[in-house]
């Protein structure tokens, strides 16, 4: 895998495949983003057919750790090439030695440790490929699923944001979760460079 600006991995796992969109993940990509379940604690409420087929003709055009660009890499089923949700992941403009992560699981992959499989592939690769110092997550404060994941994940709670987002109607909450690349290191045991 090379971790040059631009260049796309694609990342296995024993159950997953990490990889860029293809043109043949519009029906899986729409079906999930159309689940009032997975919106819930998302930006976004549902998705247009054209906005998808723009959304994914955009992920097949974007440069991988260009600061300051997020990007979406879709999150497959080895077994079936199941299109299953997606990561997000975007390099600081302001410091290319951080990042912020984000993620997207359809109802039926969720409850089964996927997600957590998905961003801890995306971690070890983005910490290495990019030489991250540092990087965050944030998630509502409601959503303790995705709370939990993190935590799980040995990310550390650094914030608490009170009423610090204008979402769906109301003020939310959320919390910002951090990880340095020599936590994340240690706890896979592997030595620091």
């Amino acid at each position: 895998m090379s971790g040059a600006s631009g260049s796309w991995p694609t990342l296995e796992t024993a159950r997953l495949r990490l990889r860029r969109f293809r043109a043949d993940d519009l029906a899986r990509f729409m079906a999930y983003r159309n689940d009032p379940d997975v919106a819930r604690y998302q930006s976004w409420e549902s998705i247009s057919l054209a906005e998808a087929q723009a959304f994914i003709q955009a992920e097949r055009d974007a440069r991988l750790g260009s600061p300051g660009v997020g990007v979406q890499i879709a999150i497959e089923l080895r077994a079936t090439g199941e299109l299953i949700g997606d990561c997000y992941f975007r390099i600081e403009a302001d410091d290319p030695r951080q990042a912020e992560i984000g993620y997207t699981l359809a109802t039926s992959a969720q409850g089964q440790g996927l997600a957590t499989e998905a961003v801890s592939a995306w971690l070890t690769y983005a910490f290495g490929a990019f030489a991250l110092h540092r990087i965050t997550a944030t998630v509502d404060c409601q959503n303790l699923r995705s709370v939990a994941l993190l935590e799980r994940l040995g990310m550390r709670r650094e914030g608490h944001f009170l009423q610090n987002i204008w979402f769906k109607g109301a003020w939310g909450d959320e919390y910002l979760y951090a990880m340095l690349r020599e936590e994340w290191l240690t706890r896979r045991n592997e030595p620091a460079p």
